[in-house]
């Protein structure tokens, strides 16, 4: 073990001894009482919390390989004494603390996009820069900038006795090409159903609800190949997508809408041509759809609308996407690219602990929310029902973008409420 993590894990092992002796601190302390007490534990983790961010940030994890990262991330949680550290069948990392009859699970993607093109960053992003208090890397926002606060603060929970009845899990998953697969294979294959779970992909540090859903499609256009110069002998794949691309662009006003996710999207995100050179008449041209759902929209619905714009007719199909892609251990769950419309009602009781918890550590909460964007929600809430919630430090707008950020003080302010969340959702 290195140095610096024996010396976090002969701490902790004091603090341990220090919490057991207030096991029962949940139950005979209001949650501002609990707040006051764990500010200050926070606050002597920050160098080590913001140290572990930074090394999260600086190991690459585009494209799904999250092994070395989920490495560092289990050494974190074994020198914090995390009960069981582990990775799944498809690779994730998972900690455990405690064997409670109820189950509450953190979830925070360790990957990450691509950089794209490196000169088009100021900076190394993944050796990152702080400027006035904010970390600018690759997954600062999203989502490595969750994972220390999730991890510090179950630990802290169960140091404060704010983990009786529960078995808590931190859940490094991978996220970025298919939302959800991950939490689907984690109950499907390894049987771990928690029973609230956390979200940590940004939220500005308020408490979101929800999300729209979206289905990925592709339209295939078949055409005949034939010299550019005879072209009159071919049919051009591409010439038949035109106009169905053009009746897509204008479609939007007549989508679904909804006063809490707002209006349904649609994009032709993508396309690709199959030629035999630059000087024939392609024979195939594909368009991908990326179609946002909102409340009162369903995949059928969706698919319909699109069949209808394609019509019938036997050289242009419509699909469904599917994924099927290994993960780096070579697993493979095979899921349709459908993702649910999800969000949990404002009366919920983990909503309610969610802003029960701002409110103690700050004295107040702001309106609950929802992202713009898609999360491992599709799955938690949309498809198994799981009561879920988001929180986390970052602002989505900064996700994908050179320019990734986070502010530091909210990745150390987000541990308190993870500690604290626990006790809030007892209450």
């Amino acid at each position: 073990m290195p140095k610096g993590a024996l010396l976090r894990y002969a701490h902790q092992r004091l603090s341990n001894s220090h919490g057991r002796k207030n096991a029962n601190m949940a139950t005979t302390h209001t949650l501002t009482e609990l707040a006051a007490a764990i500010k200050p534990r926070v606050a002597a983790q920050r160098e080590a919390i913001i140290q572990f961010l930074r090394d999260l940030c600086a190991i690459p994890s585009y494209d799904s390989q999250i092994k070395a990262v989920g490495e560092r991330a289990a050494a974190e949680m074994q020198a914090l004494g995390f009960d069981q550290v582990f990775f799944d069948r498809m690779g994730n990392i998972v900690g455990r603390i405690g064997n409670g009859e109820r189950k509450l699970l953190y979830d925070s993607h360790i990957d990450t996009v691509g950089v794209g093109d490196p000169s088009a960053w100021d900076w190394d992003p993944f050796k990152g820069k702080i400027e006035d208090g904010i970390l600018y890397a690759r997954g600062a926002c999203d989502e490595k900038g969750s994972t220390p606060g999730m991890i510090y603060g179950l630990a802290l929970a169960r140091d404060l006795g704010l983990l009786e009845g529960y078995t808590a899990y931190y859940f490094g998953n991978m996220e970025e090409w298919c939302d959800g697969i991950a939490p689907h294979a984690l109950v499907e294959v390894e049987g771990i159903r928690p029973d609230f779970v956390v979200i940590g992909e940004p939220t500005r540090m308020q408490v979101y609800r929800g999300h729209k859903g979206r289905v990925e499609m592709r339209i295939v256009a078949k055409g005949r190949s034939a010299h550019a110069a005879s072209n009159h002998l071919g049919d051009n794949a591409i010439y038949k997508l035109l106009p169905i691309i053009e009746r897509i662009s204008q479609m939007e006003p007549e989508l679904g809408d909804d006063p809490f996710l707002g209006h349904g999207k649609i994009t032709v995100s993508d396309m690709k041509v199959s030629t035999a050179s630059i000087n024939a008449v392609p024979d195939e041209a594909i368009i991908y759809i990326d179609r946002r759902m909102t409340f009162g929209e369903t995949p059928e619905q969706v698919l319909a609308q699109l069949r209808a714009v394609v019509g019938e007719r036997p050289d242009i199909t419509l699909e469904l996407l599917h994924y099927a892609e290994p993960s780096y251990t070579g697993f493979v769950f095979p899921v349709e690219k459908i993702f649910p419309s999800w969000a949990l009602d404002e009366a919920h009781p983990l909503v309610q602990a969610g802003q029960k918890t701002l409110m103690a550590l700050n004295g107040s909460a702001p309106p609950t929310g929802k992202w713009n964007f898609s999360t491992n929600g599709t799955y938690w809430m949309g498809k198994a029902g799981i009561p879920s919630i988001g929180f986390g430090p970052g602002d989505e707008i900064h996700a994908h973008t050179t320019l990734d950020q986070v502010r530091l003080d909210d990745v150390v302010d987000a541990t308190a409420f993870y500690a604290l969340l626990p006790a809030a959702l007892k209450a």
